[in-house]
């Protein structure tokens, strides 16, 4: 099988392991051109093969498509392609020679918003669309909203179909003053706007000669050269503890190692840290990868941490600096997405909760509001959360969970709701505030 595209693949030095990764999702209202996107950045970073370029031709030419649907790429699901939706959260890879890419294709439908905040909790970036032709909507300011709510750190206005409002700079401003003005309201920590055409390809990989008036970069060329290595927590040292490795040989008795996956900071061999919930100080003695020791690590890599001393460390205990830890608490304050479709949240209810590597149960104290996320306005009245709505609750755990607020770290901060009896996942939260 051979790559299509139309530009050079992704070859030499810079595809190595140590090359940078960009997360990003798509979001933003049905039919604005998420799956087109990114199918056609699939297509121009040669990130095809033949075979599949040839299957989504059939497949066009079968529904009667005058052009390649490079939405077909994405929409993976029998019923996304008959209904012409996305439905999941697709994840796609490509690469260009600078940098690696992560792609969640995320649904536009309101009916599921739980999806889009599944593709979104763990972007760098994300690409919001609007049609040309409509400007922004509802599920526009929701999407953005909840992209502000998940604190992702980058977000991009794609205004897509320029194709079909003669490439006008006119309604490109408009939507761009608008959009501005709405996102003034939110946390929104870094904003650029793109008019593109999907379809065509339009200030995708390359500056479209059909916008001489567009004067910043194009999209893959913002994507990148977006500076991300700052927008990790490299202060606050955050190890939580997933498996205690005991080789059972004779010959390597001694070892005890702690591995997990760095949620925040930069630890080193040598540094004094404290294990939470116990209290207790050592050092680290070294810091091994499955390519063997290294000076440092930092997120988001996987290692294992050897003490100098013998500690009772186990699975949910939390690694951290003596003078920097995060608050064991008990009282949590929280943003909650609900994602249950059968059951709401309503005050009293239990559940089990997962934080990091540590699981607790817990039960829902007070539903303080529920958030409209179209005007933003707070519903003091409301007694329950119903599915894809936003509330602010308060909820008691049976053991102190080790967190910080999510504003500070996304990972720390974050936590699931888990139904006991069918073992769901039914609502997601973000820690505003742990007492």
């Amino acid at each position: 099988m051979t790559a299509v595209g139309t530009v050079e693949p992704a070859t030499g030095p810079a595809t190595e392991r140590g090359m940078d990764m960009l997360r990003f999702a798509t979001a933003g209202s049905v039919d604005d051109g998420k799956s087109t996107l990114i199918g056609r950045l699939l297509y121009d970073t040669k990130s095809l093969f033949t075979d599949q370029l040839a299957a989504v031709e059939a497949v066009s030419a079968a529904r009667g498509d005058e052009y390649t649907d490079l939405a077909l790429l994405t929409d993976g699901l029998r019923a996304e392609r008959e209904q012409g939706i996305t439905i999941d959260v697709a994840y796609r890879y490509f690469a260009t020679p600078r940098r690696k890419f992560i792609i969640a294709d995320t649904p536009g439908h309101i009916q599921y918003t739980r999806n889009m905040v599944t593709g979104a909790s763990t972007a760098d970036l994300a690409l919001i669309l609007v049609d040309a032709r409509k400007g922004l909507v509802e599920q526009s300011r929701r999407h953005a909203f909840l992209c502000t709510l998940l604190r992702v750190p980058h977000l991009v206005l794609c205004v897509n179909k320029m194709d079909l409002v003669d490439y006008s700079q006119q309604v490109f401003e408009s939507i761009a003053d608008d959009f501005t003005s709405f996102a003034a309201k939110l946390e929104a920590p870094d904003l650029a706007v793109i008019p593109i055409s999907a379809l065509h390809g339009d200030n995708i990989v390359t500056r479209s000669a059909r916008m001489p008036w567009y004067e910043g970069p194009s999209l893959l060329h913002h994507m990148e050269h977006l500076h991300i290595a700052s927008d990790r927590n490299l202060v606050d040292v955050r190890f939580p503890v997933q498996y205690v490795i005991r080789p059972q040989s004779h010959a390597v008795r001694d070892y005890r190692g702690y591995a997990g996956q760095v949620a925040s900071g930069v630890m080193k061999p040598g540094d004094e840290v404290m294990v939470l919930p116990s209290g207790f100080t050592t050092t680290i003695a070294s810091i091994e990868t499955a390519d063997g020791p290294v000076a440092e690590a930092y997120p988001p890599m996987s290692v294992t941490v050897r003490l100098t001393d013998e500690l009772d460390v186990s699975r949910g205990d939390m690694i951290c600096r003596p003078h920097n830890a995060p608050t064991p608490a008990q009282d949590i304050d929280a943003m909650i997405c609900w994602m249950d479709e059968t059951r709401p949240l309503t005050v009293g209810g239990k559940y089990a909760l997962k934080h990091t590597t540590r699981s607790a149960r817990a039960v829902i104290r007070d539903l303080q509001y529920r958030l409209d996320i179209n005007t933003l306005h707070r519903d003091e009245s409301a007694d329950r959360l119903g599915l894809n709505e936003i509330g602010r609750v308060r909820l008691r755990t049976t053991v102190p969970l080790l967190a910080d607020e999510y504003r500070r770290n996304r990972t720390t901060g974050g936590f699931i709701l888990i139904d006991e009896a069918t073992n769901r996942t039914v609502g997601a939260g973000m820690i505003v505030e742990a007492s």
